[in-house]
């Protein structure tokens, strides 16, 4: 069992897993874009409508080889840098159209005239499409403010230890002070009586 993750709500850890796919997702956009597919959209899946699936994303390629290459990268490169793997592979040996199911998210290659034909973007007219930019500054833009909400609650917090601290220390110096008071008082009336006494 994983100790850090003992403390997180639910919640917590669907933000967690929804990030992280996120991250994967635009791993696999960068690959298409590297392989020189065309017309690459991510789908974000409505959460009523998507069943299973957080995302699709969509590709197209000029012909089957360039759609078996850009499958094959996906895949070597999830595999590698993030221990990914597909949990199904389909219409590899024809390559019109390979579906690779990672669950959270699905990749799409088909040919064109496939994707135009199968028509997935008028299907899933409930999903929000992006281009790879506008995903990535979606991201982007999401992890700033996630930041900035952040540092707000540590800066709130750090203000507040420092007024405790503050507070600690100027009743510390109070107390020192009077301590300090009380015994000059003690010593000067000592010193008086033993004047008075000496008097005598």
């Amino acid at each position: 069992m994983d100790i850090s993750r003992m403390n997180i709500s639910p919640a917590q850890e669907e933000t967690r897993v929804r990030n992280q796919t996120r991250t994967l997702v635009q791993a696999a956009a960068a690959v298409c874009e590297e392989k020189k597919g065309q017309d690459i959209r991510i789908l974000e899946l409505d959460p009523v409508d998507s069943g299973l699936s957080d995302f699709f994303l969509v590709i197209s390629a000029t012909n089957d080889r360039q759609a078996v290459a850009i499958a094959d990268e996906i895949e070597l490169r999830l595999k590698r840098d993030f221990g990914v793997y597909a949990h199904s592979v389909e219409g590899r040996r024809n390559g019109e159209w390979i579906l690779l199911d990672y669950v959270d998210f699905v990749v799409h290659v088909f040919l064109a005239e496939r994707r135009a034909f199968y028509d997935i973007e008028r299907l899933r007219k409930s999903a929000r499409p992006f281009t790879p930019a506008e995903f990535d500054a979606e991201l982007k833009e999401k992890l700033a403010a996630k930041t900035r909400a952040v540092r707000s609650k540590s800066g709130v917090k750090v203000r507040a230890a420092a007024r405790r601290t503050a507070k600690t220390k100027a009743a510390g110096k109070k107390a020192t002070a009077k301590g300090s008071a009380a015994s000059v008082k003690k010593t000067s009336s000592r010193g008086a009586g033993k004047k008075a006494k000496r008097r005598r």
